[in-house]
This record gives structure tokens, C-alpha cells and sequence, in this order.
């Protein structure tokens, strides 16, 4: 019939047998929008097989909210995987349904105490698990080591192979101990890049023997057990020349599988992503990585025609050939054990630690020399606009200090202004004579923050630098962007 989509058509392809279907479904994980229900067209694709959902800040209203949601998930088809970006500090979608505040990876590594890593993980599982949602695609296993390095940076645990594993460890037995799956990502490495795979290709050109040093938290997870890894949409040319790791046999299979020795789920990152999207596109994106060795891909767009177009490239592909059934079988089978696993929570879940987040961000900041107080500062936040495929819960520094100290006032500025001048003079009037706090948000990755604080510092020399990004120039920092890692910062400046 004319104008019916085409999952309303059949209930499976009558070309291939259901088996075969279903396993080409499983290799799949697909976003979609709302927060009042599970859409229709969602149920027929979970009833062909589905392997998973993501979920994202657009899904969340609250925690029973989320609850009935993941609820009515599972009543279509129980082995459904629910999964969602976890990371803690900035990076998650959980605000809204009373979240657990930890700091971001970096401020861990810089305490550099996996029992109270474990403690921060703990807890963001623990949470998870009473939503219904046990796949937590973290911890970040990528290596900070690019200063310029535009995405990786404070999810990082740092940039020491032997730190980042020693809290990998910790973080993945924790979340294994409240029966949440962990995926560490982005294999083989994010952190070498000059570029955001987001927002176009990204290349890491260092020498094979260079990138050995990126490979050694992965395999720290995978000895520690790791039941998924996610891939980066990285071409690594002294890896494969042509395609990103996504995409490429050489390092999903040969260094994955064969070197690694990884037998769990290695699933995409988002196919809608540009690295992906610009070049190849979704559809054909989906197509090559599972031909490459990926068990899963995630098609985050909420629009599920994307998600079918990956779909039906997939069923093309194995009806033509081009696409081993045998590869589809090997996939899919991973990717079963893992719902037997991980799919259904037990129902009971217990406490964790509600105080272990501002405890780690609070030692953080505390790792270096703190000033004297500053009370009844005027404090100005510099910081970039927030990432599009990333949450922002609308944290700001002011508001942070001001919770600390009600007599502070301040300024915050998102995004580089259109006359920073004006900007300059409007701070400077503002704060009179009160002390001065500037604050700055990786300042080498956005020019327009070096030229208003440099403005700001060559009319107030007393003023006091801080940042909260990855640390510059001695400044007081926080480590990250997370409400906690805000917190920490405030109590120090205020002498809290």
C-alpha cells in the first residue's frame, strides 16, 4: 500500500530465513525521542530482533519516568539491552533523573585512588541499575597526551597508560559488581587527534610504536574482564592506511581480536556521527563495520529512518553476499551472551555512596596549592558552548560559588562574544571594587578565552586565575566541568 513504511510491511524479510533476520536486528542499537512511551514503530523493530537501545537527555524527565520507560522496553522483548552514555562530570544524561554527581575521569586520575574511583563508579551503576538501564557505555580508556586534542581531554583518566588502567580496573569491577555492563571506549584511541570524529575525519599519524602506549589501557580492560569495547572513528595510518578503526578488519580484527584476544561486544560508536556520515554514510557505515568485526552499531539519531536505512543496507548485503552470514552468526551470538548477562536487572538494588563524587572532585582541586580566600568575588566564567552530542546540564561556576558565598556576583560567558571589548569593560564595571576571579575553560583550544582574560588580567593584575578544563599556566583547577568539580572549586576560592 502506498504511503506505509516499510517496517509496517512485513514482519520479517521474506528473502532470508527469520533466524537470520533477527540475528541482523541484534547487531543493531538505535535511539529514538520521547519520554512518554516506547514508539510503535520502535516495538517492531525490538519484535524483529532489535539488540539494544540508547538513551539520551531528550528520553529523560525524571527517575520513575525513566523507570516505566525501560519497564515498557523490556515488556516488548525482556532481552533488550537499554543502554546510555555514563561517564560522570559533565558527560551524561541522567541530570534530570537525579544522577549521582562524580567528577569527570581526569580529576580521578589526578586523586589517583581507584577505591574511590570504584566508589564514584558504584555509584553511577548503582543508579543505573535502579532505572532499569545495565549497559553504561563507559569508562573512557583513551589517553590525554594532545594538547590539542579537542574531545577527548577531561574524560580522560590522563595521560600515564599505567594510571589510566590501574582506574579502568577499578571502575569496570565496580560496575560489574551491580550487574551493569561497562564498555571502554574508544579502541584504539581517541586521545592522539586534532580533530572531533563528531564534527569531520579524524587522523592520528604517530608511528605504530607510538600507539602501542594508547593500546595498554584497553588491554587492561580486557584483562580485567570489560564485556564491551566501543570503536573511534579514527584512521590510524600506520594501522590502515585507508579506513578508520570503525571501519577497518586490520584493527578490529587482527589487533582487536587476534592480539587483544577480546571475545566480548565491540560495538560503534554513533554511525551519524561526520567522520562516518560525510564519507560514507550511515547505511554503508553499518554494512562495513560489522563486515569489519563490530557485533553491534549504534544509530543514536532519534529519526528511525536512519536506523531502518542502516538495517536494510544490512539485509542487502547479506542477501547479496556481500556480507558473510557467518560473520552476522558470530555477531549476533556475542551479543546474546551479553543479554544473557546483563539485559535484566534483579530488582533490588542497594545504596552507594552519595558523597564519594565531591569527595574525589574536592581532593582534586586540593592536589595543588589553594589561595587565600576570596570572598565577595565578582567571578567571571569563560567556557565553550556546550557539545551538541554531549549533555550540558547548565552547570556554571557562579552559581557554584554563590552557593558557597551569597555575596558574590559574577558573569558568565558561553561561546566567544560578538565584541569582547564591550564584554571586558561590562566585567570590569560590574565588579568594581570587589576581588576579581577570571576563570577559563581550555583556553588553548579557544582563542577568544585567552584575549578576554588576557583583557581582563591587563586592567586587574590582582585578579585570581582559575580553570576548569584541563590545567594551564599554574591556575587553580578543577579538573572538569562537572557540578561536583564546580563545587570543589567554589569551596576552595571561598575558603569552604
Amino acid at each position: 500500500m502506498d504511503g506505509v513504511p516499510v517496517f509496517e510491511q512485513t514482519s520479517t524479510d521474506p528473502t532470508l530465513p527469520s533466524d537470520l533476520d533477527d540475528a541482523a536486528h541484534r547487531c543493531l542499537v538505535a535511539g529514538f525521542d520521547g519520554t512518554r512511551g516506547v514508539p510503535d514503530e520502535l516495538k517492531r523493530l525490538v519484535d524483529r530482533g532489535l539488540g539494544g537501545v540508547i538513551l539520551f537527555t531528550r528520553n529523560v524527565r525524571d527517575a520513575e519516568q525513566v523507570r516505566r520507560l525501560t519497564g515498557e522496553l523490556r515488556a516488548v522483548r525482556p532481552d533488550l539491552l537499554v543502554g546510555i552514555d555514563n561517564e560522570g562530570g559533565g558527560i551524561g544524561h541522567l541530570v534530570g533523573a537525579g544522577a549521582p554527581e562524580v567528577p569527570g575521569s581526569f580529576a580521578l586520575g589526578v586523586v589517583d585512588d581507584p577505591g574511590l574511583t570504584a566508589r564514584c563508579a558504584d555509584a553511577l551503576a548503582g543508579h543505573l541499575a535502579s532505572l532499569g538501564i545495565t549497559v553504561s557505555y563507559a569508562p573512557v580508556a583513551d589517553l590525554q597526551h594532545h594538547p590539542r586534542n579537542p574531545i577527548v581531554r577531561t574524560r580522560s583518566f590522563g595521560a600515564e597508560p599505567a594510571l589510566a588502567a590501574r582506574h579502568l580496573r577499578a571502575w569496570i569491577a565496580a560496575t560489574e559488581r551491580r550487574g551493569v555492563a561497562s564498555c571502554a571506549k574508544h579502541f584504539p584511541g581517541h586521545g592522539g587527534t586534532e580533530t572531533d570524529s563528531h564534527h569531520g575525519i579524524a587522523v592520528d599519524p604517530r608511528s605504530y610504536d607510538e600507539l602501542r602506549a594508547d593500546l595498554e589501557p584497553f588491554r587492561a580492560a580486557v584483562d580485567a574482564g570489560v564485556p564491551m569495547l566501543m570503536s573511534a572513528h579514527v584512521v590510524f595510518p600506520a594501522l590502515d592506511p585507508e579506513r578508520p578503526a570503525t571501519l577497518s578488519r586490520r584493527i578490529l580484527g587482527d589487533l582487536l581480536r587476534h592480539e587483544l584476544d577480546f571475545d566480548g561486544v565491540l560495538v560503534s560508536d554513533a554511525l551519524e556521527m561526520k567522520a562516518i556520515a560525510d564519507r560514507y554514510g550511515e547505511a554503508a557505515g553499518a554494512r562495513i563495520a560489522l563486515a569489519a568485526g563490530a557485533d553491534q552499531v549504534i544509530v543514536a539519531v532519534p529519526d528511525l529512518e536512519v536506523t531502518l536505512a542502516c538495517r536494510d543496507a544490512v539485509l542487502g548485503a547479506l542477501r547479496s553476499g556481500v556480507l558473510a552470514e557467518e560473520r552476522l552468526w558470530e555477531a549476533a551470538g556475542r551479543v546474546r551472551r551479553l543479554a544473557g548477562r546483563y539485559a535484566v536487572t534483579d530488582g533490588v538494588v542497594g545504596g552507594w555512596d552519595a558523597g564519594a563524587g565531591l569527595e574525589a572532585a574536592r581532593r582534586a582541586v586540593r592536589s595543588r596549592p589553594v589561595p587565600s580566600a576570596v570572598r565577595g568575588a565578582h567571578v567571571v566564567d569563560l567556557f565553550p558552548p556546550p557539545h551538541p552530542a554531549l549533555n550540558w546540564g547548565g552547570e556554571d561556576l557562579l552559581s557554584e560559588v554563590r552557593a558557597v558565598d551569597p555575596a558574590a556576583t559574577g558573569t558568565a560567558v558561553a561561546g566567544e562574544p560578538a565584541d569582547p571589548a564591550a564584554v571586558a569593560d561590562g566585567i570590569l564595571r560590574a565588579s568594581g571594587d570587589a576581588p576579581l576571579v577570571v576563570g577559563t575553560c581550555d583556553a588553548g583550544l579557544h582563542p577568544w578565552q585567552e584575549r578576554l582574560r588576557a583583557a581582563l588580567l591587563a586592567r586587574r593584575p590582582d585578579a585570581v586565575r582559575v580553570d576548569t578544563g584541563l590545567p594551564e599556566g599554574g591556575a587553580l583547577c578543577s579538573y572538569g566541568r562537572g557540578r561536583v568539580n564546580l563545587r570543589a572549586l567554589a569551596e576552595a576560592l571561598a575558603g569552604g
